[in-house]
């Protein structure tokens, strides 16, 4: 995929910031997303645990795109993979002009008390080229920092 741009929030770049969240630029598109664990909906002593995330989308760019699909790697701290992919997010498709912004909220269940995800979503321009903007890896873990403390800048 290549050319998108991660940064810790030191400036440093990684996939992930030291708060456990993930920003990243990819052609033009901004996508923030952060988790935080759900006690209220996990049964720890049955191996399940429940993530909240929410991502948040800013065209920096010069052209209209809109949202197509998405894809998600999800792993968890057995390095078990599962693959998430469809049209969309949240059965929506975000038309994005440029400044705009779009932002939602979603989950993810964990047979194991931590994991990461990361992946891409493809976007298309209003004359039908695709693109992908890289998702950077962010952590489902009970210590990351709250959805809260994601801003636009």
């Amino acid at each position: 995929m290549g050319g998108g741009q991660c940064l810790y929030s030191s400036g440093m770049p990684d996939l992930t910031t030291q708060t456990g969240h993930s920003d990243c630029t990819t052609q033009g598109i901004r996508v923030q997303v952060a988790a935080t664990y759900l006690p209220e909906h996990s049964e720890p002593s049955l191996g399940r645990y429940h993530f909240a995330y929410r991502v948040k989308l800013k065209n920096v760019g010069h052209r209209i795109v809109t949202l197509q699909s998405r894809k998600w790697i999800i792993r968890n701290a057995d390095n078990e993979e599962r693959i998430v992919e469809g049209p969309g997010v949240v059965g929506e498709y975000p038309r994005l002009a440029p400044n705009e912004r779009y932002d939602y909220v979603s989950g993810s269940p964990m047979n194991t008390s931590w994991g990461t995800m990361e992946g891409y979503f493809v976007w298309e321009y209003e004359d039908g080229t695709t693109f992908q903007t890289k998702i950077g890896r962010f952590f489902l873990a009970p210590n990351t920092a709250p959805l809260s403390d994601l801003e636009y800048s």
